[in-house]
């Protein structure tokens, strides 16, 4: 099959990195992809597995009718059987793109974020992150809804790899290291990257533990403010920040500690490092075999409903306890290596996709059903695109809104 891949964005994070390690897995099976793409630090790690990048055809709004009709011209020139989509405006562009001809591209999509845009096609193949929003999605739609947990590479993401030199770079030979990498977004993630800063500069007036933050973002100004607070209250330096890392294997390798939400919380099981999730309202909690199914229903994410004092202390404590007991943590880390290999491996979600892909190509959307999905579709984009400028007068709109509101 030659199938197009389109994330969303070739910045660090969790959806678009999911779509160009899946291109590359999907490429190892026998099949020609293609991944088109904005421009982005992502755009480099692709060119190194070897696949071909294509410049995305910018555009002046979100979806893009230009965008569209360039999938359609790469389509046709190049006999695309599958465009598959990442997040909700490049759906909505492969759809329009494929068109009602028979012949044409089967489309798939994938919604990593928390929520899915209730306005999306609803015959198209769609996966989503966890069990809970499977269920909530299929009840509504027509179409297949599939769960692709966050897949890990498990041989490129494995314990021995560049974490001494990470160490040397980024912390002193005595601390202790609590390692997340994250995108610096307001929506989703900020609350916990603060209170993580709070939490270790708490630790860190009784031991010498020192918080990394890998990752950037519009978010980062705040996270820097809250790390020059700590190093003023503690009288030293107890939070780092990178920025973005190309390849941050060795940040998870380095780590004593890992926090993190979704793909990146997989990451550092596969590392074999212990693992507290992040969440939102609070939410921090210690993976062990008891908390697993929580998160295996839910995904890597959880909610509470903490003031921040509150919040800080609970992580706090839960940090201290997997410091004060290596052994324990090695072994909580090791069942996270397990559970990683045993359920989200790179080449078990690869042949999903294949299959996925073959099954849309046998039964594409056309004729009545495609302009119904589109009449639908676009009536619902456009009361999306109404309601959304309205909160932007308003000074409410969020960033990323179905991050920010997750189902």
């Amino acid at each position: 099959m030659r199938v197009l891949v389109y994330p969303h964005a070739m910045e660090m994070g969790g959806s678009q990195l999911n779509a160009v390690e899946l291109a590359g897995a999907v490429r190892d099976l026998g099949h020609e992809v293609v991944v088109y793409a904005p421009d982005g630090p992502l755009v480099d790690v692709v060119a190194r597995m070897g696949l071909e990048v294509v410049p995305r055809h910018p555009s002046p709004i979100t979806p893009g009718p230009g965008t569209a009709q360039d999938l359609r011209r790469l389509s046709r020139t190049r006999g695309i059987d599958v465009l598959h989509g990442y997040e909700w405006p490049p759906i909505m562009e492969c759809w329009a793109a494929a068109g009602p001809a028979r012949g044409g591209p089967a489309v798939v999509g994938t919604v990593m974020s928390m929520a899915v845009a209730d306005f999306l096609p609803r015959s198209l193949p769609l996966f989503v992150g966890t069990e809970r929003l499977r269920r909530l999605t299929a009840a509504t739609r027509p179409g297949e809804v599939l769960l692709m947990e966050p897949p890990v590479d498990v041989r490129a993401n494995a314990p021995g790899g560049p974490g001494r030199e990470f160490r040397a770079a980024h912390a002193e030979p005595d601390e202790q290291l609590v390692v997340v990498v994250t995108r610096l977004a307001r929506e989703l993630k900020l609350e916990g990257i603060l209170t993580a800063v709070h939490a270790v500069a708490l630790l860190a007036r009784e031991r010498r533990v020192r918080l990394v933050v890998v990752g950037d973002g519009p978010a980062r100004a705040e996270v820097e403010g809250a790390a020059a607070a700590a190093a003023a209250l503690v009288g030293r330096p107890v939070v780092e920040l990178t920025g973005s890392v190309p390849d941050p294997r060795g940040a998870y390798d380095a780590a004593d500690v890992c926090l993190g939400m979704g793909g990146s919380a997989l990451r550092a099981m596969a590392f074999a490092k212990p693992l507290v999730v992040q969440g939102e309202g609070g939410f921090f909690r210690t993976l062990t075999p008891d908390s697993l199914p929580q998160f295996l229903e839910g995904g890597w994410y959880g909610r509470a409903d903490l003031g921040r004092a509150d919040a800080v202390l609970a992580l706090a404590g839960q940090l201290r306890e997997l410091l004060d007991d290596p052994a324990g943590a090695a072994r909580l880390g090791a069942f996270g290596r397990r559970v990683v290999e045993r359920r989200f491996s790179l080449e078990r979600a690869a042949e999903q996709l294949v299959t996925t892909y073959a099954a849309a190509r046998r039964a594409p959307a056309e004729g009545s059903p495609w302009v119904r999905d589109s009449v639908r579709s676009g009536a619902g984009l456009v009361g999306y695109k109404v309601v959304r400028r309205a909160r932007r007068l308003g000074g409410r709109v969020s960033r990323d809104d179905f991050n920010a509101r997750p189902a």
